[in-house]
């Protein structure tokens, strides 16, 4: 059983949990779970719960289609700032961005 005193670590976003040095050394898996340690030491994010929904999240068809689809306008950034050296905007404020962005794109489009 693994407890935790509550005490955070780690810039206050993990909670260690720990096992007693009795339970552990009875334990017929502790030759592979901890060999050199006394007893075993888990570090848990205090985020772990809204990763634990994500990943429930991302088991689902409708994420693995969205990120496909994701997958697909990303790809078309990278090659933008790479390929056509857009890493840096260089004309001013939204309007600008967009604009560049526009000139961009339609360079890039296939004939």
């Amino acid at each position: 059983m693994l407890t935790s005193t509550g005490t955070l670590v780690n810039d206050g976003t993990t909670l260690l949990y720990r096992t007693s040095k009795h339970d552990c050394d009875a334990c017929e898996l502790k030759p592979r779970c901890c060999p050199k340690m006394p007893s075993r030491k888990v570090p848990r994010s205090i985020h772990e719960k809204a990763r634990d929904v994500v990943r429930e999240i991302a088991k689902t068809h409708a994420y693995v289609t969205s990120w496909r689809e994701r997958k697909k306008i990303e790809m078309l950034f990278a090659h933008l700032k790479r390929i056509l050296r857009l890493d840096r905007l260089r004309l001013r404020g939204p309007l600008g961005a967009q604009d560049e962005f526009l000139l961009a794109a339609t360079a890039l489009q296939p004939a």
